[in-house]
Formats: structure tokens, sequence, C-alpha cells
């Protein structure tokens, strides 16, 4: 079995601020490509109208934001989860020396159309997150003990991957995350593809390697009906020492039927 990387070690050794240094946007950096690739298509997704409703659940949310940022337009409510206590706290930082996501927001709007509506985006996203709760997605109720209704909306990115250790696990984790979801919701996914590991300071994290067959057909095996996936391939290896990847993928997936 390949290497993999436990809940525990998460709990123990991962360090938000270090995991951040990949969201430095502008500087040509590693986390310039994925921030591109993705920020542009949550963009075509929460303003294309077909994607909205209520209630919006951040699956695995990390320390980061960019996942969230177009979504705070569609939805009213955004419930971010995670399961290590650091990425929580950080998620609620705002205070000097926090993670400047200005960079990253000002894309978001200007691919919305006003790259000066920023600060305005950024009170918005705030107001729209109503709660940041512990989550397990191994869990029947990854958000136990809390229960909540089914939201319109699941969104996770660069999540399951690295918590389910193989094929049976990460579909075990949707059906999982799509209990938290109204039929006829959307689950939207994005990620990374051909990872094995990833760099955190000087830690390394393992975590599943996801090709494009395996995430044709994962959702539809768990009650899902994918209506968008694209996928960029990458040729680039100059990153091999921190985190080798082979493309990212962008899944938007709607649930058809209780599993």
């Amino acid at each position: 079995m390949a290497a993999f990387t436990g809940g525990e070690v998460y709990k123990a050794e991962f360090e938000p601020t270090a995991y951040l240094e990949y969201f430095k946007f502008g500087g040509g950096t590693l986390g310039d490509e994925f921030l591109t690739f993705v920020l542009k298509h949550y963009c075509k997704t929460f303003t294309s109208g077909a994607v909205t409703g209520h209630t919006l659940i951040d699956i695995g949310s990390g320390p980061t934001i960019y996942q969230l940022l177009s979504a705070c337009e569609s939805f009213k409510e955004i419930i971010a989860s995670d399961y290590i206590d650091q990425n929580c706290q950080e998620l609620l930082k705002n205070e000097p020396g926090a993670f400047d996501w200005t960079p990253v927001v000002q894309h978001m709007c200007e691919l919305e159309g006003d790259r000066n509506k920023w600060a305005e985006k950024e009170g918005k996203l705030q107001g729209a997150i109503k709660r940041i709760l512990k989550c397990d997605v191994h869990k029947s109720n990854p958000l136990d003990p809390v229960v909540l209704p089914p939201a319109d909306c699941l969104v996770s990115s660069l999540c399951l991957e690295a918590a389910c250790k193989d094929h049976s696990s990460y579909r075990a984790a949707l059906r999982n995350i799509s209990s938290l979801l109204k039929p006829g919701g959307h689950l939207v996914l994005s990620g990374d593809l051909g990872t094995s590991f990833y760099m955190v300071g000087p830690k390394k994290f393992f975590c599943l390697v996801l090709t494009e067959e395996f995430l044709r057909g994962a959702p539809s095996a768990t009650g899902f009906a994918i209506q968008e996936f694209d996928v960029l391939s990458r040729d680039d290896n100059t990153t091999q020492e921190i985190c080798h990847f082979s493309g990212m993928y962008f899944i938007v997936a709607r649930k058809e039927k209780a599993i």
C-alpha cells in the first residue's frame, strides 16, 4: 500500500502558516498555477446562477478561503469545517500577522468584473461564514455531534485526497458528505491530480494519488451526476521536491438520489 499520513499526524504536525505559503499569489509560485485554474472555475460556477441557494458547507476548509470567494455572492450562509483545531483557529484570525489574502481576493474580483471591490468582497465573505465546525469525513455524519439541515451545496478542495488512504475510503467519504446535501444539491470538488505527497515546512504529508479515470467514476458510484469536469495537465517537474502533481481538476456534480 502507498504511504499515507493519518489524522493523528495532522493534529500533531500540520502547521497552517507553513501550508499557506502555497497560496501567496502573484509571485510565480507553485500556488499560482492552482489558484489561477480554480478561481476561474469557481467564478464561472457561482456567477452562472446554476449553483445557488441558502446554505453552503465547505468540507475540509483547511486554513484557506479561496474556495469561498465567489460562493459568498450566491449563498447567504456558509459553514466552514476542518478536522484539526489549528486550521479552524487560523480561519478565525483577523489580526496583524494573519495571512494576507488580498492578492487572491483582488484576482477573484477582477474575474467577476471589478478588481476594486476586493475590500467589499472580504467583508461579504466574513459576514457569510456563520460557523466553523469540526469535520471528519470518515464519520457517517461528518459534522458529528452537530446535526444540520441538508445544505444546498458542498464545496471541498484538496481535502478528500489528504483524508482518504485508498479508493474505497474515498468513495465512502463521498457517501458520508453526501448525507449533508439536499437531493438536487451540488457538490463542487477541486484539487490536484497525481499527487503522492506535499511538503508543509520540513514535514512531508502523503496523500492518495488521484487520476482522471477514478474521479470520473467515483461521484457517479456514490449518487452524483457529473455536470462539469475539467482537467488541466502540466508537464513541469521543477516542483517535485515540495509537491509533485501532474494536473488539476474541477468537478461540479448534482446529487441525484439518496444513497
